[in-house]
């Protein structure tokens, strides 16, 4: 069915929500071998899919030349003359569904993502709650794909191949024989974010092991103080904020032992080339479906349901009710320590 067609993939949103699509997209490459496909997505995630073949990556401005609905009409025009067979929309946001009505016109089929908004809205209720595991967003990716007539098996274990460090960072990192722990201790959100003290006794015991170099991921001026903060302090800690374009940044987590983060970004990032990640949960839970690609689920501390049983509170971690402020204390720094030995030994 695939005989040279040509795939459009809408994803315009955040790092972790683009990262999602590429063991989707690759799964989806290798069942039908003649297919090519075009992401469309922003220009800074445009690394992430470095290294895909069949994949090119078209770049949407849209606080730019592609704002607004003229802005959407010109960036229709330049996807058409791509010449796309069929479009999968996996954002399904206002955005793309202006870039339906365009496609449209020229009768091209345009799939989009079920969100699963009543499932989710049922998971996180105060009331008559659902709680169970929901659809991964990785089905859903591919659950658009069959519906345009590519039906494929979504395997757990399609990562993408370790890549090559630049010299600069190797000699930045050290060469020495040590295994390398990446910390990521931010998020989008309060209530989804491990306590920075805690979190820093973490970096500090495993300081202490003197077996370790730490690696600190992040984000902004506050975060590049408070994490070159800890390098200072920590003798076998490093921060890269700052420092690494994204594309490094992707070549240096495919080269990690472990990655420790929260519900975020950076653990769908190391996810990808098969990196054993530790998630943090706090108002947040597995169960919305945006687990890391190919974990075990023992890779995930959540906070405590017993004494927090409103957890989920939200799906995105944006909602955070009175009482529930302090939620990822439940999960004990010994844990977390404990859990990243045991991964850099198994």
């Amino acid at each position: 069915m695939d005989n040279g067609r040509h795939l459009l993939v809408i994803r315009l949103s955040a790092m972790g929500d683009v990262a999602m699509t590429v063991p989707v997209i690759k799964s989806l490459l290798d069942a039908y071998p003649d297919l090519k496909v075009t992401v469309l997505t922003k220009k800074f995630l445009v690394p992430i899919f470095n290294g895909l073949e069949r994949v090119n990556v078209h770049v949407a401005d849209v606080s730019g030349k592609h704002k607004g609905v003229y802005g959407l009409w010109i960036l229709y025009q330049e996807l058409k003359v791509l010449k796309i067979d069929a479009v999968a929309d996996l954002h399904n946001v206002l955005r793309s569904n202006i870039l339906k009505q365009y496609f449209r016109l020229d009768r091209i089929p345009f799939i989009q993502i079920d969100k699963g908004r009543k499932e989710k809205k049922a998971l996180t209720a105060e009331k008559n709650r659902v709680f169970k595991q929901l659809k991964t967003t990785h089905q859903r990716y591919a659950d658009v794909f069959s519906q345009m007539g590519y039906p494929f098996n979504l395997t757990t274990n399609n990562y993408l191949p370790k890549r090559t460090l630049p010299k600069f960072i190797l000699d930045t990192v050290g060469s020495d024989s040590r295994k390398w722990v990446g910390i990521a201790p931010f998020a989008a959100f309060s209530g989804k974010m491990y306590p920075l003290e805690l979190m820093e006794q973490v970096v500090r015991d495993l300081n202490s092991t003197n077996q370790y170099k730490i690696l600190l991921f992040g984000g902004g001026q506050k975060e590049k103080e408070l994490l070159d903060s800890w390098a200072v302090a920590y003798k076998d800690c490093l921060s890269v904020v700052g420092k690494l374009t994204l594309e490094e940044e992707l070549a240096l987590i495919s080269n990690l032992d472990v990655m420790v983060s929260m519900d975020s970004g950076n653990a769908h990032l190391a996810a990808l080339f098969g990196i054993p990640t530790i998630t943090l949960w706090g108002v947040t839970h597995p169960f919305a479906g945006f687990y890391p690609y190919g974990q075990d689920l023992d890779n995930a501390l959540l906070s405590d349901r017993t004494s927090y049983p409103l957890i989920p509170t939200s799906i995105y971690g944006n909602k955070v009710p009175k009482g529930y402020e302090n939620v990822m204390t439940s999960i004990a720094p010994e844990d977390v320590l404990e859990k990243i030995i045991f991964l850099l030994n198994a």
